[in-house]
């Protein structure tokens, strides 16, 4: 995988600081850490409904010293911003395209020396969407690394990492748990998040 800012060592230090303190000016707390056993995961990222999702979702990852890689939709990558999303840790997503991107995500975790984990949003946009795309979850069970539930409740101004959920090969029953933990939460665009 490619450097980020994460691994930026200066860059990073500042930014941590920078991020714990504006949280907590906001009225945001942030949860739990990452458990033990978990330093290659996917961590879902729900609810998804807002453009202020990812800048907030860096400053968890800063608060919690997690190096992320997110996913997110090609239009992002476009010139000139394709080296800052790419150092912000982003992967640009073809969502129009079936491109290989789950083989590509299971190697690439399998590969990684040190930890890694890929951040990915179930409902793939952040409109309303009542199907959750299940990319995260074959990520996971073909790297076999455990699925963390991070996220992000506007409507208390909490965020973080909830319980690790390893997945068992019965899609439906798992996404039926998973979906249910997140049924509590609100996104910043609270209509615009189904977890049923």
């Amino acid at each position: 995988m490619h450097r980020t800012i994460f691994d930026t060592p200066v860059v990073s230090t500042l930014l941590r600081a920078g991020s714990v303190a504006f949280l907590h000016l906001t009225g945001w707390t942030v949860e739990g850490r990452l458990p033990t056993g978990t330093a290659k995961c996917v961590l879902i990222a729900a609810p998804h409904t807002s453009n202020w999702d990812l800048p907030y979702t860096l400053m968890v990852a800063f608060s919690l010293r997690l190096h992320i890689y997110w996913m997110g939709k090609q239009s992002l990558f476009n010139p000139p911003f394709r080296g800052l999303m790419m150092w912000l840790g982003g992967i640009p997503v073809n969502r129009e395209k079936s491109t290989g991107f789950v083989l590509a995500s299971v190697a690439a975790i399998r590969a990684a020396t040190d930890g890694l984990q890929l951040v990915v949003p179930p409902e793939g946009t952040r409109g309303r969407t009542r199907h959750w795309k299940t990319g995260f979850y074959h990520i996971a069970l073909g790297a076999e690394v455990p699925i963390v539930m991070a996220y992000m409740d506007y409507g208390r101004k909490v965020s973080g990492l909830g319980p690790v959920f390893t997945p068992t090969g019965d899609i439906e029953r798992d996404m039926a748990s998973i979906k249910s933990f997140y049924a509590p939460f609100k996104g910043r665009n609270a209509k615009l998040f189904d977890p049923e």
